[in-house]
């Protein structure tokens, strides 16, 4: 499956509130990040059982969420590596 197609399984599971659908897209030892939380960066839940208990929190909690359509995937090109095998350095921030 191409990466398109992964980002929009998953959105339409996110979506769908699908716990299953979505859990099948972490690693048993998956981390998410919220920037909402008790902590002033947030909270960081760790391992499939804490992730899944987390977003089942949220749908209980916003029970009409949704995460947009599916149309807003950035794609680009790999940046190619300088002749000394280093990356570029990134474009300077826009003010």
């Amino acid at each position: 499956m191409d990466i398109r197609s992964t980002l929009t399984e998953l959105g339409d599971a996110f979506n769908a509130h699908d716990l299953d659908r979505i859990m099948a897209f972490f690693a048993d030892d998956c981390v998410l990040e919220m920037p909402r939380g008790s902590n002033p960066w947030g909270s960081r839940f760790e391992g499939k059982r804490s992730v899944r208990d987390a977003l089942a929190t949220r749908f209980e909690g916003l029970p009409d969420v949704h995460y947009g359509d599916g149309d807003h995937f950035v794609e680009q090109p790999p940046i190619p590596a300088c002749p000394d095998g280093s990356s570029p350095a990134p474009p300077p921030a826009r003010a």
